[in-house]
């Protein structure tokens, strides 16, 4: 039994199956205020009842009905085109600094009161009395204007809501204190680097020319054997030169050395200091528990006490990985915040921004207790505007949005549409799964709906699962570690997976990333009676597929020198023990490194790999038939996409021996086998027939 309002005068009333609807004795409240009932009409379970008189926002209704008192739950009215006519603001908000006043902006219409408060230390444990600013309120919008230099303050709004009062930190600030616990008030100017301005914003053709690579600001310079100074910050991933005690390369050193072009950093927008105390940064966390959406993670700063410090240390990161050619993508998780009961959105508003149910209960289709709720506008305007932040304030390449399934088609191409008035190419992509969540399937962004968001790409699963087994059971082998008939399947994804999706482009291809097990963890698992040569065999032949498939390819850090995390599946909050890239297995497996820097040479050399439309692949990629049991072989034709080689054939040997092929009469000069792989020719084979080694590709061309 509940009950919600879907405009400012209309309720519904919904009960139980086994109760039945008696007008007589209902009553509903706004507050202390009983509303007087103008008409209704009842439908199976539910009672539509229209009101004499408009529900006051800023107080609690509640509906009285026998001897039950339901909350009348306000999410669908906050859905209202009434609602969005007379309170959407659609011009900026937040902290708006000079050096002769500051105004704030902050968004709540159901706030009785909304106070700034501003404080000296930006450390909630340092006992202060704040200066305290009554906000005027217009529409919804409270604001003031504080005349003086406040730079070097610290600032958090009082919200009275629903008889409630909360302490906030303003959703839009771009700075924060210690833990992220109060705003700060910074010039931003002051915290650009030397020759900010000189940045070179890389551009991508196409999404199919970038090759993405996963890693943690964390992860990367952890290890003792990492010879990074700044372990575990932004800083870094600038040190050049770094070296193991093996003389193996390192960090940034190591990255160029594969030669991607796309930077996938998982989250460094500032987490939850629960997850990760900023003070004493000892726990280890992913950060998929979002805290303060603008601002930099102060773990990753040498200095987290200084606003600044974070907010130029990360652009300094980035300075540099674009002075080296490197692109950054920033993982980004607009779906759930750290908690549903105690965030900086509920506080100032409550009800509004977080998904809930027609029962008022919080939609929980992220797994974390709350789901964000793109679909009202406000939140909407949010995200775009956080992202638009970013890539402009910080000089960001692309967004890798975590559960995008629980995000609403028309916010994701809001999104893109926006970031595409910036002038360049900035890539958008995420995991489309089908999530539980009250957005009907039709407006969800989900793989299924690919076709409704164009210029946005999605992860592959199905590539992801064929290749090496299902991600959700550890002993599910797939077509490189030992199942059968796959082969059909395998075709589809190597064309880029046209069955689903509008264009290659939108197909982001990959056996393995931060989540579920290592690729050779799972190999470890769904292949442990097999040799360590044929599970090593099975990690190169995985990511060969990977980078000569349509599609864009990602590569997850440490997978090409057999990264582990010792079996830890969900490792989000392990120790840097499971986590941290092991330098000392890139100089015991060089040679699967060396393989995979070939095969990312030949994709980055070669667009006969990366065609950007359907047209193009149907009409240049033919797979060749009469191939035996778990073999796949085709031919890339005409020069396609205007490839310097011809022709270019690729097969692929899912069985433990060696296989003969029938291939079409050419010179084929030999550039991949079971061993090498990179543009320099192994041999020339001559013949029709070819042996293919035992898990293993080839891949020949002719001029």
């Amino acid at each position: 039994m509940y009950s919600y309002a879907y405009d400012f005068n209309k309720i519904k009333f919904v009960i139980d199956e086994n109760s039945y609807f008696q007008i007589i004795g209902l009553q509903i409240y706004n507050g202390d205020k009983k509303l007087s009932i103008k008409d209704y009409n009842i439908h199976e379970k539910t009672m539509e009842i229209i009101l004499n008189e408009e529900i006051n926002i800023k107080k609690v209704s509640s509906l009285t009905h026998e001897d039950k008192t339901l909350t009348i739950n306000y999410f669908p009215l906050f859905q209202s085109e009434e609602f969005n006519k007379r309170f959407y603001y659609e011009n900026e908000l937040g902290l708006f600094y000079s050096n002769i006043s500051s105004t704030f902006k902050v968004w709540s219409p159901v706030a009785s009161t909304v106070t700034l408060l501003i404080y000296k230390s930006g450390d909630t444990l340092v006992s202060e009395n704040p200066h305290r600013f009554k906000m005027d309120e217009s529409k919804g919008v409270f604001s003031i204007a504080v005349k003086g230099d406040l730079k070097g303050m610290f600032y958090s709004y009082e919200v009275t809501a629903f008889e409630k009062t909360n302490i906030a930190v303003d959703p839009y600030a771009k700075g924060v204190g210690i833990n992220g616990e109060r705003g700060a008030i910074i010039n931003l100017e002051e915290t650009n680097p030397l020759n900010w301005e000189t940045d070179t914003l890389l551009f991508t053709k196409s999404y199919t020319d970038a090759i993405i690579y996963e890693t943690s600001i964390r992860d990367i310079s952890m290890h003792p054997e990492s010879g990074i100074t700044n372990k575990g910050k932004f800083l870094g991933l600038t040190e050049i030169n770094t070296k193991s005690t093996k003389n193996i390369s390192t960090g940034l050193d190591h990255i160029i050395e594969m030669g991607i072009t796309h930077l996938q950093l998982m989250p460094f927008f500032d987490f939850s200091y629960t997850s990760v105390d900023e003070k004493n940064p000892e726990k280890y966390n992913w950060g998929y528990d979002p805290q303060n959406y603008n601002v930099p993670e102060g773990s990753f700063a040498t200095n987290p006490y200084s606003p600044k410090c974070r907010i130029k240390e990360l652009k300094e990161m980035i300075f540099s990985l674009h002075s080296k050619g490197i692109s950054i993508n920033m993982d980004v998780v607009y779906n759930h915040v750290a908690f549903h009961n105690n965030n900086n959105f509920e506080k100032i508003f409550p009800g509004y921004y977080l998904r809930r149910n027609l029962d008022g209960s919080f939609s929980n289709g992220s797994g974390c207790s709350n789901d964000t709720a793109s679909e009202q506008k406000m939140m909407r305007k949010f995200i775009i505007d956080s992202v638009l932040f970013w890539a402009k304030e910080y000089h960001l390449d692309g967004f890798r949005f975590d559960l995008m399934g629980l995000h609403d088609i028309d916010t994701m191409n809001l999104i893109k549409e926006n970031l595409n008035s910036l002038g360049r190419p900035i890539m958008v992509y995420g995991e489309g799964w089908n999530l539980d969540t009250p957005i009907p399937i039709v407006s969800k962004a989900i793989k299924a709906n690919a076709r409704k968001t164009p210029e946005i790409s999605y992860f592959n699963d199905f590539i992801r699962d064929l290749v090496k087994g299902n991600v959700f059971d550890l002993y599910e082998q797939g077509f490189v570690s030992g199942k059968g008939k796959l082969e059909s399947d395998l075709k589809e994804v190597i064309s880029g997976t046209p069955g689903i999706l509008l264009s290659p482009e939108q197909s982001i291809n990959y056996v393995s990333c931060h989540d579920n097990s290592t690729l050779w963890d799972k190999f470890q698992d769904s292949n442990r009676y097999d040799s360590l040569t044929d599970r090593m065999k099975m990690v190169k032949l995985s990511n060969a597929i990977i980078l000569t498939s349509q599609g864009v390819p990602l590569l997850h850090s440490g997978e090409e020198f057999l990264r582990t995390k010792f079996g830890e599946h969900n490792s989000f909050n392990s120790s840097d023990a499971i986590n941290a890239l092991n330098w000392d297995l890139k100089y015991q497996n060089q040679e699967v490194v060396n393989y995979y820097k070939g095969l990312i040479n030949i994709r980055k050399s070669h667009p006969a790999f990366r065609m950007t439309n359907y047209h193009d692949i149907q009409n240049n990629l033919e797979f060749l038939n009469n191939m035996p049991e778990n073999v796949v072989g085709y031919l890339i034709k005409n020069n396609a996409n205007k490839d310097t080689w011809k022709t270019i054939m690729v097969i692929f040997n899912a069985n433990k021996y060696s296989t003969w092929i029938t291939v079409p009469p050419s010179p084929w000069n030999l550039v991949v086998n079971e061993l090498t792989a990179g543009l320099e020719s192994i041999k020339l084979i001559d013949s029709d027939r070819i042996e293919v080694p035992g898990i293993s590709m080839y891949l020949a061309y002719s001029l």
